[in-house]
Formats: C-alpha cells, structure tokens, sequence
C-alpha cells in the first residue's frame, strides 16, 4: 500500500473469504495491530484455527449486507475446496465492484452478482493446455479442475461475455497461476471480447495500479512507476 501511496488507515475492516493459508497468513497480527475489525464465517474461523481478539471478531452471514462507512458488502457461498467460503461484492454511491476468486466453477449466485458489477476482480488461474501438459501431480490438477478448485481462462471468458453488463468498465484478471497460466495469452484473450471494458492482469509479483470507478467522465490521478499523472477515464475505482 504504501508503494502505491495509500495509508493503513484507510483500511476499516478485512473480510476473509475462506481459511486457505493465502488468505489467512498473518490475519491475527495484522488485525490486531491496526485493531481492525475480521469479518468471517463460524466455520471459516473454526477450521483456520484463528485466535482474534473478541471485540475484532465479527461475523457475516451470506447474502445480508454488512455497512462499513459508505460501503456496503455482501457476501454469497461460492464453490471451493473450503469449509464455508464466500465472495464479496461492495457497492458505494450506486457503484458496485466484485471479488470473484478462488472459484471451482460458474454458479447461478455468481452470474446474478456478475451482472451487477461496475468493475470486477475475477478470477483466470489456468490455461486448460498448460495445466494439462505442466509438471504438477495428477492428483493436484484434478483439484485444479475438479469443480471446487479454480478457474480456467475459459472458463472466466464465458462468465465475461455471457453476464458482462454493458456498464462494466473494467475487469481485473486475478490469481493467475504462476506455472499454468501466461499474464499476455488471458489479456490477449479477454481483450478480444472486452467491448470497451478495459482489461487488466492483476500481477503476482507488484501492486496493481489505482484504478478509479465512477459513474461519469473526469480526470483523474493514477500512480504509474512510481510517479503521479493526470489519465482521463470513463470512470472510477481502486
């Protein structure tokens, strides 16, 4: 954050998606040294085995909104290899963002809250081919693939160009995997069906760029390279 030019504090609350250890590693320090609130689920916490302080710990149920100053989140279950996960959309001012990843397979809650989405993380962990053909255990590829484990470029394009709405304005390729996947084949994918919708590969390796959504058209400032300019955009995010 702070290479990017962004403050601990404006970070209000963390919301945990599922107990994986990626997404879980370091939750107890972090929260309880900036003392901010952990949403989760019973059975997220239970199976994780985290201890968080009481007055820290908060839980959500799925499909009943959660108000954090202006934002609101909802979170749906998704399918994954975990003990109750979820996804998350957040809206503020009428503008809505999702964080669709660790995603077995396309469900019907996940193509309801897709087609409301201004701007969306998504995931594209693989490319069926490479996975197919690469080094990892044919036991871990069934997992990959099985339904409760990621999804492929294929699978992600087909969510994108049959549930995209037309006021989509820009899409976040996330959790690519560093050995199945290629950043410049799912961006050379997607941007064939993108429609105005602008692309962008979520890095494993460095922050991504600030990316601002609104609802009209105005100058911004995004840090590129360490340095702040001036990029005119359709609209506004994070």
């Amino acid at each position: 954050m702070l290479r990017i030019g962004l403050s601990m504090q404006k970070v209000k609350a963390i919301f945990i998606s599922h107990e994986h250890s990626d997404h879980i590693k370091g939750l107890t320090v972090l929260a309880k040294k900036y003392q901010l609130p952990v949403y989760i689920t019973s059975g997220t916490l239970l199976q994780g085995g985290l201890r968080l302080d009481d007055h820290l710990l908060f839980r959500f149920i799925s499909h009943q909104p959660v108000r954090i100053g202006e934002l609101e989140i909802i979170a749906f279950p998704k399918l994954h290899d975990a003990i109750e996960p979820h996804s998350f959309m957040v809206s503020c001012k009428g503008i809505r963002v999702g964080v669709f990843t660790d995603l077995g397979a396309v469900c019907e809650q996940l193509t309801l809250y897709f087609k409301q989405c201004h701007a969306a993380f998504l995931e594209a962990n693989y490319d069926e081919e490479m996975l197919a053909n690469g080094r990892y255990p044919y036991f871990l590829k069934n997992r990959i693939r099985g339904g409760k484990g990621h999804l492929s470029n294929r699978q992600a394009l087909e969510l994108f160009t049959a549930c995209k709405p037309s006021f989509m304005s820009h899409v976040l390729l996330s959790h690519l995997s560093k050995d199945n996947n290629c950043p410049e084949l799912v961006h050379k994918l997607f941007s064939q069906h993108a429609n105005g919708t602008n692309v962008i590969v979520a890095s494993r390796y460095q922050e991504t760029e600030l990316y601002y959504i609104g609802d009209e058209a105005s100058p911004i400032t995004v840090k590129r390279n360490g340095e702040r300019e001036i990029v005119p955009v359709q609209f506004s995010l994070f």
